[in-house]
Order: structure tokens, then C-alpha cells, then sequence
């Protein structure tokens, strides 16, 4: 049986009083949603409540259905808080069954051909699977067979909400309406940056242009909310601790080339930069909103090639080099702002004029007047393969190697590859490079990188021998 089906039907036939406590209107009220990149964000939420003198219970419908109960605070003049709850157990058609076990329930059955109805009490025994039932001195399954069948319940169950809902128990001094305050945190809702980028080869330039995207999965549509994104990277500590990185981690993306030390025309919140959205907006649950924030026209912005090889090795099938795309984000021939992480989207315009989409890659935070270098994909034409020459064992801890770079060009136009032999300070083999071909540049102690102009329809090889201790 499909108990999932079987439930609809009962959901679909249940009287409209069972749902009553599900208005369409909302309890908040003056909301402040502060969002965090990382699935994070800190809801305030300030509603004008008639409070009692004495102990009471103040219920807070509508608030976020993953809220971390630990992070609630309350304030109201002349009350103090006592105790919390927090109801998550939504009313649902499978819940309501749930808490129905052991209790009676009325069934009511349509015959199809007369429309008569024939109703009898029920008493719930199980919900395993399927809906079983004590109808008299019979036990029966509730049936999925297409015939018209609904269930009547008496009464909602007092811990089945129609939303989620927040109580506290407070002690106030004195009775009257007055505004309380209620701030908490939740996951659900977090946002990225997503970047659109058109460039146009010809004239060396990029049209970039920046969307915050903002997603909410926490179960709740905060309504009317003055919102504020907040970028950077924030230790939430859930363990105690301040979290670190494990000394091997590598980071997720290399496109920062130079970290900028320009500071972008932004509010900050100590290291964060705050993004704030315009107006009061309605973030509905299960919605993604796109809000503007950056719209940048003709930045200068160069194609480049690149390769990084592992390990002085034969690579014996000719491997692609990477394109990637060469930008600023300084105020002076850049994009002029510090930039959210988030996913840049690259398009180019073809023969005809169209943009047609080239590839992706995704950033960090990034600094004003930082230098970015992004992968779009591997180039068709311009190709790699390595090769050792030659191996010799000079003494018991120095060994000689002869490598061979053949860069390949099978586009039309000559092209500038940068070409990286890393590895060079495994496990401290003190590398050193006693000849070669032309002159390399000794990015760090495990790099060394040769910058090649390859001709059209053509090749040029690299030679280099390396002295290493293994």
C-alpha cells in the first residue's frame, strides 16, 4: 500500500476547522534578517505583545523552523524570561495519524455509484507502514483502492503546529502591551556572490556584472525584512573552539595571483564588509532571490595559457593547456570593489555577435586591487608533453635528470604559454637546475615557471636538466 498516497487522500478530505490554526497572515513583526555566507543568519524580530502581570506563557509563531533554540534571547521591559520551548512537530497529515495511535477516529466512506456515506469509528493502532485499524472487533488496513475515503479527527493535538512556534515563559512586573524583542540564529538561510563576465578578446576587456544570490531552506517566509548580507568567512565555534585547517589542507582554488591592499568604499562590521539589499524585501521559504550589487564596464583583461606539471615525469599523451582569464579588482583599471566569493561565469561573443557561455570557476573573498586569474577550461589547441630524456644516478643522495617540454600551437595565431615545473622540493630533495634552454623563473623553493611564445601553427621545445637528492 502507498501510505504516501493514502495520507493525500485523507489530507485533501480533512474538514477546513482542522487547519484553522494555519492563517494566511504572518505573527512576526518589525524584522531584521542579518545573513552570513556560510548558511547563517541572525534573525531580530520585535512584536508589540499584550503581556500579563505574573508568570505567562508568550507564544512566537513563525519563526524559523531549524532556529537554534540555544541562540534565543528575549527582552521585554518589566519581564523576565523563565523557560523556552521550541514546537517543531508541524502539523502534517502523517503527523497527525502519528499522534492519532491509540486514540478514535471516524472514517468516513463514499459509495462511488449513490454517493451515500457511511461513517464508523476507528481506533488507531498503528501508523507502521501503513494505517492499521480497529474497526469493531475486526482489525483492518486502511485501504488504498481509489475509493473515496476521508478521516474526521476531533481535535489538533496540543503539540502539533501549524508552524513552527517559540514559547516563553515569562515573569513581568506589571500588565500591559509593550515591545518584545526576540533574536536568534539559524541555518537555512545563507548567499553567494554570482558573477556574469562578457569579454571581448579584441579589445582586451570585460563587462562584469555581480548578483548576490540569497537562498532560504529554513522552513519560514520572514516578510517585510530589512536585510543585510554580511561577507566573510565567520567561526560559528558550535564545539567550543576556534576551528583551524589541518596543516596539510590545500586551498579550494588558486585565482588570487596578488591579494590587494586597497580598502572598497563599503560599511564593515570588523573584518566583514556588509552588503546592505535596498528597502525591506519578503524572503519567502524555498525561494531564491538576486539582488544587483556590481556593474562594471570595460575592464582591461587579457587570455593567458598556462600548465602546471606534478613531477619530473614522462607524460606520454600531450595535455591541454588551461585558458585563463587575467583581471583587477583595483579602483584604477579594475573592478573597483572588494569582491564576495562566490562563481564567475565567463562569455565571449562568437562570429555572429552572440554570447555564448566559455566556462566557470569560482572565488574567494577577494580584496580591492587584487589580481585575479581564472580558469575558464582547457584550450583545443595549445598543448604539452613531457618527457625524461634522461636519468643518472651521480652519487647515493644526487641524482640527474634531462627533461624535454614540447609546447604544440595549432591555432591560427602565435600565443604566450606559461609552463611550471613544480615538485621541486618534495620532501626537501633541494632541487636545482644546472642548464637550460632558455631562462625560467623561480616562483618559490618547489616551482620554477618559463614563459614561451609558441608560433602559429607551430611548437618550440623546452629543455632543462635538475639536480635532486632522490
Amino acid at each position: 500500500m502507498r501510505t504516501a498516497r493514502l495520507l493525500s487522500l485523507i489530507l485533501c478530505a480533512a474538514p477546513s476547522a482542522l487547519f484553522a490554526q494555519a492563517g494566511a497572515g504572518t505573527a512576526q513583526g518589525d524584522l531584521s534578517v542579518t545573513i552570513y555566507n556560510n548558511d547563517l543568519a541572525l534573525v531580530q524580530d520585535v512584536r508589540q505583545l499584550q503581556i500579563p502581570a505574573g508568570m505567562t506563557r508568550l507564544e512566537f509563531p513563525d519563526v524559523s523552523a531549524q532556529i537554534r533554540p540555544e541562540t534565543v534571547s528575549f527582552n521585554a521591559s518589566g519581564a523576565s524570561i523563565v523557560e523556552q520551548n521550541f514546537d517543531f512537530d508541524l502539523l502534517s497529515p502523517d503527523k497527525l495519524m502519528e499522534k492519532a495511535v491509540g486514540q478514535t477516529i471516524t472514517i468516513v466512506r463514499t459509495n462511488p455509484a449513490t454517493g451515500a456515506e457511511v461513517r464508523q469509528q476507528a481506533k488507531v493502532l498503528a501508523v507502521n507502514g501503513g494505517v492499521v485499524l480497529q474497526i469493531g472487533g475486526q482489525i483492518e488496513v486502511l485501504r488504498d483502492d481509489g475509493l473515496p475515503v476521508r478521516v474526521i479527527f476531533d481535535k489538533v493535538p496540543p503539540n502539533l503546529r501549524s508552524r513552527p512556534t517559540l514559547s516563553v515563559t515569562v515573569d513581568s512586573d506589571r500588565a500591559g502591551t509593550r515591545a518584545a524583542s526576540l533574536r536568534y540564529l539559524t541555518p537555512g538561510l545563507g548567499w553567494s556572490a554570482d558573477y556574469v563576465a562578457l569579454y571581448d578578446e579584441k579589445a582586451g576587456k570585460i563587462d562584469v556584472q555581480g548578483w548576490v544570490t540569497l537562498t532560504n531552506n529554513s522552513g519560514t517566509t520572514y516578510n517585510n525584512a530589512a536585510t543585510l548580507l554580511v561577507a566573510g568567512s565567520i567561526n560559528q565555534g558550535r564545539n567550543g573552539g576556534i576551528s583551524s585547517k589541518p596543516y596539510y589542507a590545500q586551498p579550494p582554488r588558486n585565482t588570487i595571483r596578488q591579494a590587494g591592499t586597497e580598502t572598497a568604499d563599503r560599511e564593515q562590521l570588523g573584518d566583514y564588509y556588509l552588503y546592505p539589499i535596498s528597502g525591506r524585501t519578503t524572503i519567502a521559504d524555498r525561494q531564491t532571490k538576486q539582488v544587483s550589487f556590481l556593474d562594471v564596464q570595460s575592464v582591461p583583461a587579457q587570455r593567458a595559457y598556462e600548465y602546471r606539471v606534478g613531477w619530473l615525469q614522462t607524460i606520454e599523451e600531450p595535455q591541454s593547456f588551461n585558458t585563463v582569464l587575467k583581471f583587477s579588482s583595483s579602483s584604477k583599471g579594475g573592478l573597483g570593489d572588494a569582491l564576495p566569493a562566490g562563481t564567475v561565469r565567463f562569455y565571449m561573443k562568437d562570429a555572429s555577435g552572440a554570447p555564448q557561455f566559455i566556462g566557470e570557476n569560482g572565488i574567494g573573498h577577494t580584496p580591492m586591487g587584487s589580481e585575479l586569474a581564472l580558469a575558464t577550461g582547457e584550450a583545443f589547441d595549445v598543448k604539452v608533453k613531457t618527457t625524461v630524456e634522461k636519468r643518472e644516478r651521480l652519487s647515493s643522495t644526487k641524482w640527474r635528470s634531462a627533461m624535454r617540454y614540447e609546447i604544440t600551437n595549432a591555432k591560427a595565431v602565435p600565443v604566450q604559454v606559461d609552463l611550471t615545473q613544480s615538485g621541486l622540493d618534495f620532501w626537501l630533495d633541494d632541487t636545482r637546475i644546472i642548464e637550460e634552454s632558455q631562462k625560467s623563473q623561480r616562483v618559490s623553493s618547489d616551482a620554477t615557471r618559463w614563459t614561451v611564445d609558441v608560433p602559429a601553427n607551430g611548437s618550440m621545445t623546452v629543455t632543462a636538466t635538475f639536480e635532486t637528492r632522490y
